[in-house]
């Protein structure tokens, strides 16, 4: 038996980060929407009882160091589950981008499985196990645009925004979310209109949106990584309607009402960024199916 799956990329139209928890989370609130930039996931049943991961990346690790992987193995253990599967990652997202490539891979292994072994589990349900894989994996069970709060887990799915184009800038380094985090300092934190940001996006107001983007571990990264400030003002002056980092980085995005002037972008950005795409926003979880 064999299933496609595809795992789009997220962007973050808004990440705040509100406290630091008991537990050494941070508590935040974040509005996350999906768009046309995607891996995709091939799952074969196996007789045999183990998981095996491949990829065409060299970079995807093939053990339980990949969320994918980690997927795969909780559902077998909560269902008692004696198959295998092979698991065939397609990998068009970058890597450690702030995209949540490896979350919304195992977000789209949950989905498959659950089709594949027939085991008839909510989305609901699959959000909840994907809580247990990391903090991004419930928001791309469901594939929507939302809000999210706790340490990522608790989604309140929202409308799709206006349509709209994305241009994404990689410079090709990685981040690495913990340190980034490490070094933020909570008490110094300028805190996001993050209900304004909601309620924008459910009126279905593009202007507002781009207004109230806003992502407080950006002048972390900025300080990090020069070449992120480089990507943001070159977006900037090209003429986006708005410009963000996506996540911890290295990533940035710029909305676009216009396909002319994304291209404009992407074209302006081709000189000195290794990974540049020009893509749509989706936003409904109707785009998966």
């Amino acid at each position: 038996m064999y299933l496609l799956e595809k795992a789009p990329a997220k962007i973050n139209l808004s990440l705040d980060v509100l406290y630091k928890r008991p537990d050494g989370y941070h508590e935040v609130e974040m509005v996350m929407t999906t768009i046309d930039l995607a891996d995709r996931i091939e799952l074969i049943v196996l007789q045999e009882n183990k998981i095996e991961i491949e990829s065409d990346n060299r970079f995807v690790p093939n053990d339980e160091r990949n969320l994918a992987y980690r997927a795969a193995q909780l559902i077998k253990d909560t269902y008692n589950i004696n198959k295998g599967v092979k698991i065939y990652i397609d990998k068009q997202i970058p890597v450690a981008a702030g995209l949540a490539g490896g979350s919304s891979d195992a977000a789209a292994v949950l989905r498959g499985l659950n089709t594949l072994w027939n085991l008839q589990l909510s989305l609901d349900t699959l959000a909840e196990l994907g809580a247990k894989i990391g903090s991004d994996v419930s928001f791309c069970v469901y594939g929507s645009t939302a809000l999210s709060t706790g340490r990522g887990e608790k989604i309140k799915e929202l409308p799709a925004p206006p349509a709209c184009w994305v241009v994404l800038a990689n410079p090709g380094i990685g981040v690495s979310t913990q340190t980034i985090y490490q070094q933020l300092k909570i008490d110094h934190i300028e805190h996001l209109d993050t209900e304004g940001m909601v309620e924008a996006i459910e009126q279905g107001d593009f202007q507002s949106i781009c207004d109230k983007v806003g992502n407080v571990l950006e002048p972390v990264t900025l300080k990090l990584c020069p070449e992120v400030k480089q990507i943001k003002q070159q977006m900037i002056e090209a003429g986006a309607d708005a410009v963000l980092m996506s996540g911890s980085g290295p990533t940035v995005f710029s909305l676009v009402s216009q396909e002319s002037r994304a291209y404009r972008i992407y074209n302006s950005l081709r000189g000195f960024c290794e990974q540049v795409y020009v893509v749509r926003m989706l936003g409904g979880r109707t785009e998966l199916d």
